[in-house]
């Protein structure tokens, strides 16, 4: 409530200028216990925030150190450290807040009271004095006797002066207290605005921060939404391992210890097995010690606690032998003896110990392998004739490096981008269409049915060398040009990255179930589709020409042919076409009689051949793109051309020499079984031509290795005759492998992991380093 003192009340001195001087007294009295109150509250509240910055702090640094300890993991680590940063910003902001309110309130009204209420209380005292001292003189004015005219005098002076002196000194205290009533409204509404202002600016700072920071925010929850999808995929798929590893488990017969040991001579990290074994100490007492061995890098070695360094055993595998221990108490135990020592080992079971022994055997075996490899390389570096050799080498040293199968796959033409809608970074792949996809296009393929898309991840899937080169040879590209050769031509528009599924689905049906995009070809000779064909005269005439001039004819039809690129990216030279040739002839004398054979008729002039001969050609010229054309126009995969002998694309695939081009065929639902008119299979074909790579190809697909042709050799007689020994090898393993299986009702099992091993190993040496198979070839050309 607002006072305002009349300056004329103030000269009359009335009792109505000292009941406003009280009531302004009193209303000023309890203005400064609310502004104290307001000032304590105010520092309460700064104190408590500058404690809730602290908090925060504290907090966001717990955030860095989460951020910092999650280096690993690229998108929590930038998602914390943007978010710390964000509430960092906040923090300031609030610093900024609490010291304007600091200046507005607490500085401000603290001014106002200690200032201009103090003013108005020293006016008070000085009027409260006059006013007394005024009081005192009328008193004894009134007092004096008439007939003391001295003292008469004396008393009318002092009241004058004093009256003189009050309204002075009330006429000042009056306009204190105007004043101070004027200005205490504009002290209080400035200092509560200026703190109203202050929030202000501090929530459009917060606001402004926050609205920067939003969209980061939405693309995280996206991210999130995906990645829930992609937590609950591997929960299942862990579940699914879980029962899978169950199921083994209960097939093992470990008898104290149901650790499974793994030999895998390609381990990343070195080691090729481990497990923990007791071990009998070389003291006096013999005294035996649970530790934990490994074998790695050629070495036998173990410790104690995974932050120990590894006690070497055995320093060099090649030097020591190992044996069953008998003749002592504990059962269980063998023995590695090298040179200079020799330890005392006991595994949990008789298993272990016979799994232990196995391992150390084929370690032996691979150092003695890897330092023969060694010698070799270093012999081929000595030599200049290797020269041919060097894009083999290159690919095998870009797999020692780590090059991942997404790095390469995406190197091809096209790759970069989903071959569907085009979205950056792909990270499936189709492998039967040899194509790239993003995540929403794989699941379309994947609904269309494996006979139409296989498809498999680039980033979370193990990749064999053939299907990685495979996918080399292709491309989206290649198939783009294949199967939307008439989009322009229709009029249909190719969805885009942020195409709705509904159309992404529709247009990928049209493309590959419904083949709308592909160029149809002219009609084609009918009887072609059945396999027959209508061969020229001159082709008529070499037909009945003899065995003589039909072989010497397919031999030069082989030998003039151009292949487009062999398995390790090499063009031939001089010597591997003289070694083909080489190889035709020793394959033709083991096939014998075969005179009635036309090579040189796959290459018949046909204007437009079939679909299913196109295939046939394309298999034989090792041409992907001409093969996955013939597909797209509806070339069955498993078309038989019973003008020569039955044989089908796959037989030819093998006849042209190309590990990539059988797993293509493969991929496509080929028949690794169907055999020609002379009961011969592509296994039996692979096996004659002594194609290495390609007997363990159909070894893993499956392939019937018991098959007889029509002179009652199965493969492995014939890869005994022609004296193959790595063939030979390879099917007696194969062989012992399936007998193993059926021996212990593991029927459709893997088998034997050093059976696996082994066709592995031939698997990438046979993509990656061809040469290292030709010795049976070699060998062949040089005896004759």
């Amino acid at each position: 409530m607002k006072v305002t003192v009349d300056f004329e009340e103030c000269l009359k001195d009335s009792p109505r200028f000292r009941a406003a001087l009280e009531e302004v007294e009193g209303d000023v009295t309890e203005l400064e216990l609310k502004l104290d109150k307001l000032v304590k509250l105010c520092i309460a509240m700064i104190d408590t925030g500058k404690a809730f910055c602290t908090a925060n702090k504290q907090f966001m640094n717990g955030i860095r150190d989460l951020a910092q300890y999650s280096f690993k993991d690229a998108l929590v680590e930038n998602s914390l450290t943007k978010f710390s940063d964000t509430l960092q910003e906040m923090i300031n902001y609030h610093n900024i807040l609490f010291d304007q309110i600091q200046r507005s309130i607490k500085t401000q009204l603290q001014t106002f009271v200690k200032e201009d209420i103090r003013k108005f209380k020293d006016a008070k005292k000085q009027f409260e004095k006059v006013s007394e001292e005024k009081e005192n003189a009328l008193v004894k004015n009134a007092q004096v006797q008439r007939n003391k005219q001295h003292e008469v005098e004396e008393a009318t002076n002092i009241l004058t002066a004093t009256r003189k002196c009050f309204r002075h000194i009330a006429l000042d205290y009056v306009l204190q207290i105007n004043v101070l009533q004027s200005k205490r409204r504009a002290e209080i509404l400035k200092s509560m605005l200026s703190f109203m202002y202050a929030h202000l600016a501090f929530f459009h700072q917060g606001y402004d921060l926050f609205s920067e920071l939003e969209p980061y925010m939405k693309d995280l929850g996206a991210q999130l939404d995906q990645l829930a999808v992609d937590a609950a995929k591997e929960k299942r798929d862990m579940e699914q391992k879980h029962s899978t590893i169950q199921q083994k488990a209960a097939l093992q017969d470990y008898s104290s210890d149901d650790t499974k040991l793994e030999y895998n001579v390609d381990a990343a990290n070195g080691i090729v097995m481990e497990g923990y074994l007791f071990k009998r100490a070389s003291n006096a007492f013999k005294t035996w010690n649970r530790r934990w061995f490994s074998i790695q890098n050629n070495q036998l070695v173990y410790q104690k606690k995974f932050k120990d360094n590894p006690t070497v055993v055995v320093e060099d595998l090649r030097l020591c032998t190992v044996k069953h221990c008998e003749d002592i108490e504990r059962r269980f135990c063998f023995e590695v003896v090298s040179p200079t020592k020799s330890c005392m080992l006991q595994a949990d079971s008789e298993k272990l110990r016979q799994a232990w022994i196995k391992a150390v055997q084929t370690s032996i075996a691979t150092a003695y392998r890897e330092k023969g490899d060694e010698s070799e390389k270093q012999e081929k570096k000595s030599s200049p004739s290797t020269g041919s050799l060097e894009s083999g080498s290159e690919s095998k040293e870009k797999l020692l490096k780590g090059e991942s199968a997404l790095q390469r796959v995406q190197c091809i033409p096209g790759n970069a981008a989903c071959c569907d809608c085009g979205l950056a970074d792909p990270r499936w792949a189709s492998i039967n269409l040899g194509i790239t996809l993003c995540i929403e296009c794989s699941g379309i393929h994947r609904s269309l049915g494996v006979h139409f898309s296989k498809v498999r991840s680039l980033t979370l899937d193990s990749w064999e060398p053939e299907l990685l080169k495979l996918m080399c040879e292709l491309g989206n590209d290649v198939i783009n040009r294949i199967y939307e050769a008439k989009l322009e031509k229709v009029g249909i528009k190719k969805p885009q990255s942020g195409s709705q599924r509904q159309e992404k689905e529709a247009y990928i049906r049209a493309k590959y179930v419904e083949r709308k995009f592909v160029e149809k070809q002219a009609a084609s000779v009918p009887l072609l589709e059945s396999g027959t064909k209508v061969l020229p005269p001159s082709q008529e005439e070499k037909r009945h020409s003899g065995p003589e001039k039909s072989l010497l004819a397919g031999e030069q039809g082989a030998a003039s042919q151009k292949v487009r690129s062999s398995d390790s990216g090499i063009q031939p030279s001089a010597e591997d076409s003289r070694e083909h040739l080489a190889s035709t002839v020793s394959a033709n004398s083991l096939y014998e009689p075969e005179g009635d054979k036309q090579e040189s008729s796959v290459f018949c002039d046909s204007k437009q051949p079939s679909p299913g001969l196109q295939l046939y050609r394309a298999a034989f010229e090792k041409n992907l793109p001409h093969m996955a054309e013939a597909l797209a126009h509806g070339a069955e995969v498993n078309w038989v051309n019973v003008e020569e002998n039955k044989a089908t694309p796959l037989i030819q695939a093998v006849r042209g020499g190309s590990l990539v081009t059988c797993e293509f065929l493969l991929q496509n639902g080929a028949n690794v079984n169907i055999r020609d008119m002379k009961g011969r299979g592509p296994l039996h074909h692979a096996t004659v031509l002594g194609h290495t790579g390609q007997v363990c190809l159909f070894l893993k697909r499956g392939a019937n290795q018991h098959a007889t042709d029509e002179d009652g050799k199965d493969p492995l007689s014939i890869a005994v005759e022609a004296a193959n020994a790595d063939i030979v090898t390879l099917l007696r393993l194969a062989r012992m492998n399936e007998e193993m299986r059926e021996s212990e009702g593991l029927y459709g099992q893997p088998g034997d992991e050093l059976y696996q091993d082994i066709f592995r190993d031939f698997s990438q040496m046979a993509t990656n380093n061809p040469e290292k198979l030709n010795r049976f070839q070699q060998s062949d050309s040089q005896k004759s």
